[in-house]
C-alpha cells in the first residue's frame, strides 16, 4: 500500500504545533469566529500557506464517530464499476447510506458526496475510508462533517 493511503492516530503531544494550529484555524472558521482564512491564520499564528498545505490532511479524531453520521467527499475516475466497489466497501462495514450525489463527470473525473450512518457495532471506520481510498480509480476521500 502506498504511503498516501496510510492514516495514523497520534496523541496530541506528538503532533507538531503547526498542525494543531491548522485544526484550531479550521474550528474557528467552522464556528464562525473567523470570517476568512486570513483572519483564522492570524488568530492562530500560522501562515496561510501552512493552512492550505495541511488543511485537508489533519482533522480531530472523535471516538464517538460510531453511531453517528459522516458526510464524505470523494473524487474518482468516471469508469464503470468504481462506484459499485465503493458501495461494496461501505456495506461490508455495515454503514447505511443516507444520501448520495454524484456530479456530472468533467474531464473523466466525478465528485461524489455521500452521507453514511455508522452503526455502534461497526468496525474501525478509518479502515473503511482507507479501503475506499485504496480502490483503483479513487483520487481521494475526505470527511466533510460528523454528527
Amino acid at each position: 500500500m502506498e504511503d498516501k493511503y496510510q492514516y495514523y492516530v497520534l496523541k496530541k503531544k506528538a503532533v507538531p504545533e503547526v498542525l494543531l494550529k491548522v485544526v484550531e484555524a479550521k474550528r474557528l472558521l467552522e464556528a464562525g469566529k473567523a470570517e476568512s482564512v486570513q483572519q483564522a491564520t492570524e488568530m492562530t499564528g500560522i501562515s496561510r500557506s501552512s493552512f492550505y498545505k495541511y488543511h485537508d490532511d489533519i482533522f480531530p479524531f472523535h471516538d464517538d464517530a460510531r453511531g453517528k453520521t459522516l458526510t464524505l467527499l470523494m473524487q474518482m475516475d468516471d469508469e464503470a464499476g468504481i462506484l459499485s466497489e465503493v458501495l461494496r466497501v461501505i456495506a461490508f462495514y455495515s454503514a447505511n447510506i443516507l444520501t448520495i450525489h454524484q456530479s456530472i463527470p468533467i474531464n473523466g473525473i466525478a465528485s461524489l458526496t455521500f452521507t453514511v450512518e455508522v452503526p455502534d457495532q461497526a468496525e474501525d471506520i478509518t479502515k473503511m475510508l482507507t479501503e475506499i481510498e485504496a480502490l483503483k480509480g479513487i483520487h481521494y476521500i475526505k470527511i466533510l462533517g460528523r454528527e
